[in-house]
């Protein structure tokens, strides 16, 4: 392979191992070995990538050409996994790998089946109902998708319109969708792929309301997957992003399904139409916090992606002058270029640090509701929330960030910043609107203040609130993070304050909530900033001691940007609730500008930790090879336009127009005709 000298230099001068750093970021050796194994054997299977770009093809040709990979892709994927893996970690196989960049650039059509499909069935069927649905679902005999959101509803579940009322006589539940906006709207895989459905819907039993539960609904006939009577099916549209998703909308007229097809692991109804709830009722929340946590290490991945794009590509890009006279210097020596790019390197390692930490907690929280133990929960609901909101956020921000960096070539959709982009951005919408969650988290944060004023033992993450000493401001990480902490405790305490000064006067505690709405957001951010800025860095303390110097420095370099950038960002916060002095300030920036220096040597190293084999970076500004302006002309070159030197449309139109030959009323002499 030939590679550009630009990048091939930064690589000599990188003073650390990247095979090192690569093998602690994916967690051993081993799981490196492993995953390039299964990338050569599926990346190689003919067929699975795409020859022709595709944005060439129509709307109708995208979804077709996704369904065939996809199925090509399942099929490849089920001969390599390991038998004996569970259901949920046969799911995350298919939905969380990032293989599947390399063969979907705009998600799979079975991208619900495994991220939301199997996991509800694995979290609210009953044992008998598993048996049956989720063995069928993982061996892909039927294919699934989740339906929640409405074409009026979103994240206010309690406020969805679809209906299922119980009929004790035929042991039935029928299925409506009373109004335009009741039409379930959204749902990936659910317009032409799945031809069945977990439908949220709100139960009725003699006219009596249940709440909402989820029901296993066929949408399709399974021989020849024309829509069932009573169901009304179609897609939504064109959109930013996930176009070959294939997000439908769904409607139901009266149609009646089994007594058995409501999910009956967390709430039964009896024949006789008795509804009971389980003890483990809570267990309920589980898939929304599994995905929740899914989707916050998958914004690591794409904030990695788009690093390793931007900086490769300023690796090799020269442009201006530094010193009048010299050689145009690599955009990456651009102190204001390192500002905008280094950051993203070390949040996505900051995001995926606290990921794993997030899963860990889950799964124990998850154990500890089984054995009846639910005290953990909410402070597992509030962070899952806003690290979901803060990770999609920052992302969608730094991942825009990185293509701006690349000036006009990061335009060409041939970067792939844009489909980056789109995947990042959307994420700050499904799965829970961020400022809805972020509301959800502060809700949490008030009743933990609460805790503290009656004496009461607050939660691991909110311990910050005993600490009433004075804070000695200092510019380490230490400090920096007791300096967040105490931001996040001063608006807590403000905001409930203000709160009570609202009811006070006569506000309802709704009005009063709504009215200081704005400031609980901003809470919800400052606790969440505290969380990862503390866990970062005691996760990489805690399983880098083994590592090589090097490493172990570089790593921690990646921890001061991270601290010391967020610092600078939200300067205001920290002169309203810290001791911080302008003298601070100004050695925080000298700090800053002087760990950009050390960091730049290594910043080709960085990227290249993160082994994305160019497949899966699908760009043509940032293959491994840097050859960033052969690739462009390569892929300019497959436009269809580019295939013959003449298009037809001179022929029909420009030729006739410039001579003035032409009779469509578009011609010079017409236009002077109507003028006159």
């Amino acid at each position: 392979m030939k590679v550009n000298e630009d990048i091939q230099r930064e690589r000599n001068k990188c003073d650390f191992n990247v095979e090192e750093l690569t093998n602690y970021l994916d967690g051993g050796v081993e799981v490196t070995r492993k995953r390039r194994e299964l990338e050569i054997k599926v990346l190689s299977v003919k067929g699975l990538l795409d020859e022709v770009p595709e944005e060439y093809l129509s709307h109708k040709e995208k979804y077709e050409n996704a369904i065939r990979k996809a199925v090509l892709f399942f099929k490849t994927i089920q001969k390599l996994l390991d038998p004996n893996h569970s259901e949920m970690e046969r799911a995350r196989a298919y939905f969380g790998s990032t293989i599947a960049s390399a063969v979907f650039k705009d998600n799979s059509p079975f991208s619900l089946h495994f991220s939301m499909f199997i996991p509800t069935l694995v979290g609210q069927a009953s044992q008998e109902q598993k048996k049956y649905w989720l063995k069928r679902a993982i061996n892909m005999e039927i294919i699934g998708t989740y339906a929640q959101t409405e074409l009026g509803h979103g994240t206010f579940i309690r406020g969805l319109e679809t209906t299922a009322t119980y009929d004790p006589k035929t042991e039935e539940f029928i299925l409506h969708s009373p109004t335009l906006t009741s039409y379930k709207w959204w749902p990936g895989n659910l317009a032409h792929t799945a031809n069945y459905c977990v439908v949220m819907a709100h139960l009725y039993i003699n006219k009596k309301s249940c709440g909402i539960q989820p029901f296993i609904v066929q949408l399709r006939d399974e021989n020849t997957h024309m829509p069932l009577p009573g169901i009304k099916l179609g897609e939504i549209g064109a959109k930013l992003g996930f176009n070959t998703v294939n997000n439908g909308f769904l409607g139901f007229d009266h149609h009646r399904i089994p007594r058995d097809r409501m999910l009956m692991k967390n709430a039964q109804v009896l024949k006789d139409g008795t509804f009971k709830r389980s003890s483990n009722s809570k267990l309920t929340y589980s898939t929304m916090v599994y995905v929740r946590v899914m989707i916050v290490k998958s914004m690591a991945t794409q904030l990695a992606k788009a690093a390793t794009v931007a900086i490769r590509y300023s690796a090799v890009r020269r442009q201006s002058e530094i010193t009048p006279g010299a050689p145009e210097p690599q955009i990456l020596d651009y102190v204001t270029q390192q500002h905008k790019l280094f950051i993203a390197v070390a949040q996505s390692h900051a995001i995926s640090t606290t990921a794993n930490w997030l899963w860990n907690l889950y799964e124990k929280v998850t154990k500890d509701i089984e054995a009846g133990r639910a005290d953990n929960l909410p402070e597992l609901h509030a962070l899952a929330c806003c690290l979901k909101a803060v990770s999609t956020s920052d992302a969608a921000s730094m991942v825009e960030r990185c293509r701006l960096a690349c000036g006009g070539h990061g335009y060409m959709l041939s970067s792939n910043l844009h489909q980056m982009y789109g995947l990042a951005t959307a994420a700050c919408t499904y799965e829970g609107e961020n400022t809805v969650l972020m509301l959800q988290t502060a809700r949490y944060l008030v009743k933990e203040w609460e805790q503290i004023t009656k004496g009461q033992p607050l939660s691991l993450t909110m311990s910050y609130l005993k600490d009433k000493s004075l804070l000695k401001w200092d510019n380490s990480v230490d400090g920096i993070i007791k300096g967040f902490q105490k931001v996040a405790a001063g608006k807590l305490a403000s905001t409930v304050a203000n709160l009570k000064k609202y009811m006070k006067s006569g506000l309802s505690p709704e009005d009063a909530w709504n009215k200081t709405s704005v400031q609980l957001v901003a809470v919800s951010e400052a606790h969440c900033r505290s969380v990862i800025l503390s866990t970062y860095k005691a996760e990489i303390e805690r399983t880098a001691a083994t590592l090589s110097p090097p490493v172990k420095n570089v790593l921690n370099q990646m921890v001061q940007l991270h601290a010391i950038y967020w610092a600078l960002e939200k300067l205001r916060d920290l002169l309203l609730y810290t001791p911080i002095s302008e003298d601070d300030v100004r050695q925080l920036q000298r700090i800053y500008e002087d760990l950009l220096q050390k960091i730049r040597p290594n910043a080709i190293g960085l990227v290249d930790a993160f082994d994305f084999r160019d497949e899966i970076l699908n760009s043509t500004l940032g293959a491994y090879d840097g050859r960033v302006y052969e690739r462009l002309m390569e892929e300019a070159l497959k436009s269809p336009l580019n295939k013959e030197p003449v298009n037809r449309s001179f022929h029909m139109y420009l030729k006739p127009f410039m001579q003035g030959n032409c009779d469509c009323g578009l011609c010079k002499k017409c236009v002077e005709i109507v003028l006159l």
